[in-house]
């Protein structure tokens, strides 16, 4: 199996859009892989996760053919990682030769962003139900789509809607991808993550030195969660850990998150990174 991280940084992209801090000053300067745009990642070339507003710059900059693509796992309703409006160019009027039909999952604030999207007058002549469509999720929910299994986690993030991460498995590897959220998870999440043993565990580290206490996760919070996880049993010395979704607020460079984690076995994502496990 494999992860690609497409994008990797906070809402406010890195550096942010009308930032001018040290953080951001710097990543302007250096360039390569302090440039981080909203965290999408995807999994063996056909399972999307989150549809940010960079998705279709990741598609250029990563040669993909998104028509292709027939699983996407919405986390939660903020907009960098939800962009509605972009799915209405799967109706054969804007793009042509889309494969089969795109399966959206997620919660009910998802579902009612995608429709205040879609239906509005000027898309009206263009129904894109033959090709999109949408099951609303919960936490708890065992998915089947294509050669996926996957269970939708509850997560520790904005209390006005149900934001899930997700457990995803095929062809015997299971990979958690944790973003975002807070370490402070429910007994029902962590009943859930109990069950698997996980061959890669992705991880929320936005707060970057920081932490605060639920929401996001920083480097602080990062070690115990992975200690309880193996308390678990649900990962070991074989499991790949990754640290991902960086805000500038973190208040580290890519090579100071770098750094942290090769001491500890632990990479930082960037955008275009791909790991193999």
């Amino acid at each position: 199996m494999k992860i690609l991280y497409m994008g990797t940084a906070a809402a406010e992209g890195w550096p942010g859009l009308f930032c001018s801090c040290p953080v951001c000053s710097h990543a302007r300067a250096a360039g390569g892989r302090n440039l981080r745009t909203r965290t999408q990642a995807m999994l063996d070339d056909d399972l999307l996760l989150d549809f940010p507003p960079d998705t279709y710059c990741h598609a250029l900059n990563y040669g993909l053919d998104l028509g292709k693509i027939q699983t996407l796992l919405v986390t939660h309703s903020h907009m960098d990682h939800w962009f509605p409006t972009d799915l209405i160019h799967r109706h054969e009027h804007f793009g042509h030769g889309a494969e089969g039909v795109l399966e959206i999952y997620g919660n009910e604030a998802v579902e009612k962003a995608f429709y205040d999207h879609i239906l509005i007058d000027r898309f009206k002549p263009h129904p894109i139900d033959d090709v999109v469509h949408f099951h609303r999720t919960h936490g708890g929910d065992h998915i089947r789509s294509g050669a996926w299994e996957i269970v939708a986690v509850p997560a520790d993030h904005d209390k006005r809607e149900e934001p899930l991460v997700y457990i995803c498995k095929k062809d015997g590897k299971t990979v958690f991808y944790g973003h975002d959220t807070g370490a402070n998870l429910s007994q029902a999440a962590w009943d859930l993550l109990a069950a698997e043993r996980f061959d890669l565990v992705s991880l929320d580290a936005t707060m970057g030195q920081k932490t605060i206490g639920g929401y996001h996760m920083g480097l602080p919070d990062i070690e115990p969660f992975l200690a309880k996880l193996a308390a678990l049993g649900c990962v070991d010395s074989h499991t790949v850990k990754v640290i991902n979704h960086f805000s500038h607020n973190g208040e580290m460079t890519h090579d100071q998150l770098t750094a942290w984690g090769a001491a500890r076995g632990i990479l930082a994502a960037y955008d275009g990174m791909t790991v193999e496990f």
